[in-house]
């Protein structure tokens, strides 16, 4: 999928869901007067519309926000996967749950963080994610994501986003050069944010 294609687009109802395997894709809201507002960053690993096998028509998009590579699993297969396969089902049903745990801190985010804390939570929240999936490591990450998709993530305008990460940048707390993100100081930055990584189920437990 190339970038800015819609992997599924709002209002549809799609046949398969998508799984990630490479780059950045997102979901997004489109308001009537054209504004965007993105509701999740999924990265490799994720399916981002796990959900539309019990949701049709879809209430948002999905579009690829860098060049992505997708896998596509059939809502016939993944039918039959939920009467035969119990186990594989709870997982699945997990996985939509921590979707809904990361809508939740940021509803949290858009309404209660100050505008550098949002960015803060953001950086802890992706560095995680992308380290569970090998894309990230000794504070450095690679977010290949436009001053103009952050504000579109973090409900701000791109001047705003440009503020905060300066003000982010001169704390010590981030190097941040191109596309590439270097965390200065994790502890300083999770202060900031107030990050509980509790909501990304990153400890192994029975399912």
């Amino acid at each position: 999928m190339p970038a800015g294609r819609d992997i599924v687009r709002q209002h549809s109802s799609p046949g398969v869901s998508t799984l990630v395997l490479d780059g950045f894709a997102a979901r997004y809201v489109m308001l009537t007067n054209g504004a965007r507002q993105i509701t999740e960053l999924n990265v490799p690993g994720d399916f981002v519309d796990l959900h539309s096998l019990m949701m049709s028509p879809m209430d948002h998009g999905v579009v690829a926000l860098t060049r992505c590579t997708v896998a596509q699993s059939p809502h016939d297969g993944l039918r039959r996967l939920t009467e035969n396969q119990p186990h594989l089902t709870r997982l699945l049903w997990l996985d939509t749950l921590i979707d809904a745990a990361v809508h939740r801190q940021w509803v949290a985010g858009l309404g209660r963080r100050t505008a550098v804390a949002r960015l803060a939570h953001l950086l802890c929240e992706l560095y995680l994610r992308l380290e569970i999936v090998h894309r990230a490591g000794g504070g450095r990450m690679e977010v290949p994501l436009s001053q103009a998709v952050l504000a579109d993530v973090l409900g701000l305008s791109d001047v705003h986003v440009n503020r905060s990460i300066a003000q982010l940048r001169s704390a010590g707390l981030i190097r941040w050069a191109g596309r590439v993100v270097e965390i200065g100081d994790w502890d300083a930055l999770v202060r900031q944010a107030e990050f509980d990584p509790a909501y990304l189920r990153l400890t192994r437990a029975p399912v």
